[in-house]
């Protein structure tokens, strides 16, 4: 999937989690697939969230994730504007370590479902944009394919040299 043009959109409610959403980029990058990032408030801008949400099928979008902190009602508020798979990322904002992100997201109405990952975890949504999108693009289900076998490769790897060099040792590098 070699496009110049944006599959993914990235939203997030505050440039102060842009930090956090850079994990989402950073997968899209890794794979090869253009995304759109932006930051618009569901609260202090929702003409903004409107016009967004209801214009991202006609550019191509696929896949939407929204992030937000505290009342974290970006990702619903995308859900309800469109058609599209919407992603939630709660950020942990300064009051409740992210709690009230967390449910604030995932405490959606039927008929209005957003896929919602942890606290602070961007890359997973990345990684489950990249899962929705290789429905549909044989190469990217390649490449998502070998990124698995990778990461188990990784994990047996540890395993084995913990298993031969002991945990004192495997702690101390």
């Amino acid at each position: 999937m070699n496009t110049n043009k944006p599959l993914v959109s990235i939203v997030m409610g505050s440039d102060s989690d842009l930090e956090v959403m850079s994990d989402s980029a950073k997968v899209f990058e890794e794979f090869g697939v253009a995304f759109e990032m932006t930051v618009a408030s569901a609260h202090r801008a929702p003409s903004v969230v409107h016009a967004y949400a209801t214009g991202a099928v006609d550019r191509g979008i696929k896949v939407i994730i929204a992030a937000a902190g505290g009342a974290a009602h970006l990702a619903g508020v995308c859900a309800s504007l469109t058609t599209l798979p919407v992603i939630g990322v709660p950020v942990k904002a300064k009051t409740l370590d992210g709690l009230d992100s967390l449910l604030s997201t995932v405490g959606m109405p039927p008929g209005v479902p957003v896929a919602t990952v942890g606290i602070n975890a961007a890359k997973n949504a990345g990684i489950l944009a990249i899962q929705i999108l290789a429905l549909s693009d044989s190469d990217l289900n390649e490449k998502f394919i070998a990124y698995k076998n990778k990461m188990s490769s990784e994990v047996e790897a540890k395993g084995k040299k913990l298993e031969e060099i002991g945990y004192k040792n495997y702690l101390a590098k």
